[in-house]
């Protein structure tokens, strides 16, 4: 249930009404002050919640049930965009564009720290690069694990950019303590027991949409992270398994404008693991831009022929660059149509 409150609520009767509500009927409540207004959700069982009461007190403006069954995610619950900041001062969903870019493996001191230098010299805001691999084959390179988050670290040093990379187990969470956002891969959206243990940390976590699922089941899981206590999420859509095989996946960018919709989150493409090919990557960037995502996840890498995973999808520095410079110029001239 979402309770929009009249202007000019004190803050005393804010505080009287949510006592009342929380000891008449059991229930949690939330409150988020937007621009103009101050909306109060209920989570909990709100079947006995007399709404006629609720709407009779006369701070209350409106009263509306909700029916989706996430709540903290919901955009009803919270209406103004959610803004990510990092510590350094990056931010994710103000309506600015971010770019994470990296290699998909860590493979070395000098690669990554050669990627990073060029991903931040054509605008990266954050370096992507993965530590710990899924792979399906069990034969295939799983990563470099301790020795890849530390090389990590070091490029962050060497360039400045925030770190973004995979967790597998929830094993794992004191390994990442000095990551900057914690990425959730596909494979592991539904891995419930680690989504509530990121839930109890302080830290930006990006779930990315799993192989097959909906986005309602992909709210969801981001609302597992959140009713953890942890509101810092950021979603990524990265293609789902349909029957078309011209792509590694079918990227879905009406996910975006559809999640923007349903749940205040900032959300990222990532146009590299949806196509499988780096000469499709430029254009989905483009059209993710178009679509109105808050950020896009591209794979670099500086010998793709060589690389030790997904270098079939992996752009070289230089043609990052262009890419890099597209994306930018198309959400000024977005932005510019979008407020004219």
């Amino acid at each position: 249930m979402i309770i929009v409150l009249k202007d000019g609520t004190t803050k005393e009767q804010l505080i009287l009404f949510k006592a009342a509500l929380e000891e008449q009927y059991d229930v949690t409540v939330n409150t988020w002050h937007g621009v103009g207004s101050t909306v109060l959700g209920l989570i909990g069982d709100t079947t006995a919640v007399d709404e006629d009461w609720v709407g009779a007190q006369d701070i209350v403006d409106n009263v509306k049930r909700v029916q989706e069954p996430y709540k903290k995610a919901n955009r009803k619950f919270h209406p103004d965009n959610t803004v990510i900041e990092l510590p350094t001062g990056q931010k994710i969903g103000d309506g600015s564009l971010c770019i994470m870019a990296g290699p998909c493996s860590v493979e070395n001191e000098k690669q990554i720290n050669y990627v990073a230098q060029r991903v931040k010299a054509s605008g990266a805001t954050f370096l992507r690069g993965g530590a710990f691999k899924p792979r399906t084959s069990p034969y295939s390179f799983q990563g470099l694990k301790s020795e890849g988050l530390d090389l990590l670290k070091g490029a962050r040093k060497e360039t400045g950019l925030p770190i973004v990379t995979e967790i597998m187990s929830s094993a794992h969470i004191d390994m990442f303590e000095g990551v900057d956002i914690i990425q959730v891969g596909a494979r592991n959206m539904q891995n419930f027991e680690l989504l509530k243990q990121l839930g109890k940390i302080d830290k930006p976590i990006l779930l990315k949409r799993g192989l097959a699922n909906t986005i309602e089941e992909w709210i969801m899981s981001a609302e597992y992270i959140m009713a953890g206590g942890n509101d810092k999420v950021i979603l990524c859509e990265r293609g789902i398994r349909t029957y078309e095989t011209a792509t590694r996946n079918t990227l879905d960018l009406s996910a975006v404008p559809i999640v923007k919709k349903l749940s205040h989150l900032p959300v990222i493409v990532d146009p590299s693991h949806a196509t499988g090919k780096s000469w499709l990557v430029e254009q989905m960037s483009l059209a993710a831009v178009a679509a109105g995502a808050d950020g896009l996840m591209i794979e670099v890498h500086n010998d793709p022929k060589h690389a030790l995973s997904d270098g079939a999808q992996s752009l070289t520095p230089d043609q990052f660059d262009v890419v890099a410079k597209k994306a930018f110029a198309l959400k000024k001239a977005y932005d510019g149509i979008v407020n004219s």
